[in-house]
């Protein structure tokens, strides 16, 4: 079955070069201080936010990944919804500043399939499908 409907068109948030320069500082060495600096100091960027839960989830941590994701990923939707997202609709792997958002929803539903809430992993596995199988397929 075809959809008739046509697809809103791919949303495309805008880069940040002060937060991904001091995303790409923190990663440098890696620690959960340095890019803790990079939340605090840029709060709604999702890239800080991911990288925290990655070294989390990394950690054996879930619940603090989880809770690290989960801000992110409220972060990035506002964003989102900011770039004219309607809450459906494409968000391309491809444009670098979208890979916040798109890694914190993915560590998102690896914590909490970590935590037994399998609905939520699930919700947030389709949602980076849906979002661009490219993003899935990159960070599986």
């Amino acid at each position: 079955m075809q959809n008739l409907l046509p697809e809103p068109p791919a949303t495309k948030l805008p880069a940040d070069e002060a937060a991904d320069a001091a995303l790409a500082e923190a990663a440098k060495s890696g620690t959960d201080e340095a890019y803790q600096e990079v939340a605090a100091r840029f709060p709604t960027f999702s890239g800080g936010w991911a990288a925290l839960a990655q070294n989390a989830l990394a950690a054996q941590q879930p619940v603090t990944a989880y809770a690290y994701a989960r801000t992110g990923y409220h972060r990035g939707l506002d964003a989102l919804r900011r770039s004219g997202w309607k809450g459906h609709g494409p968000v391309p792997w491809e444009h670098a500043p979208n890979q916040g958002f798109l890694r914190c929803l993915h560590s998102l539903s690896l914590a909490a399939a970590a935590i037994g809430e399998a609905d939520e992993a699930a919700r947030c596995a389709q949602f980076l499908r849906d979002s661009d199988p490219a993003a899935a397929d990159a960070l599986s």
